[in-house]
């Protein structure tokens, strides 16, 4: 061994491990506030997509009030997907990708939803205008776009998978 290498001074040392606890704590408060909001986010969402789908059977099913209600269950979906991942994070004191991808996942489709939902509009007479035309191709490239997105998410998510039961 090198003898001329300097061992790190005590108070160093001790600052380290003062400044870890510290920051460690942090983290965990901080982990523990946004799992909290999120819960909350999530139960509200969820009454909110109840008052939806009592709304939609009201109206016997009308398209437009279906569709809100499936964006806002989606977003619920999101919002304790979002929350999972917090806790595995806590948990493993790591992020780990599957969440947030499949967090991805679920907002895509929730946007072809939406997407899929104004261009049905097209079809209905006078709307048709050379500004609705732009709007509508611009929507049709995004709708594009985000198949593959969602393709990629889902290859992604096969090879994290896929990569696990290997290492498993």
């Amino acid at each position: 061994m090198d003898s001329h290498i300097e061992k790190p001074d005590a108070e160093a040392s001790w600052v380290g491990r003062v400044a870890g606890r510290t920051f460690l704590r942090v983290e965990v408060f901080a982990y523990l506030i946004l799992g909290l909001l999120l819960a909350m986010v999530a139960v509200i969402g969820t009454i909110s997509a109840a008052i939806a789908l009592i709304r939609a059977g009201l109206e016997h099913g009308e398209s437009l009030s279906l569709v809100v209600t499936i964006d806002k269950i989606l977003l619920v979906l999101m919002v304790i997907e979002i929350l999972h991942t917090v806790r595995v994070s806590f948990n493993e004191g790591a992020l780990v990708c599957e969440p947030f991808l499949i967090v991805g996942l679920i907002a895509s489709i929730r946007r072809v939803l939406v997407i899929t939902l104004e261009s049905s509009q097209a079809q209905v007479p006078g709307k048709w205008t050379s500004d609705f035309q732009g709007l509508f191709n611009a929507t049709m490239i995004e709708l594009g776009v985000l198949g593959g997105l969602i393709v990629a998410m889902v290859w992604s998510i096969y090879l994290l998978r896929r990569s696990q039961i290997r290492r498993g």
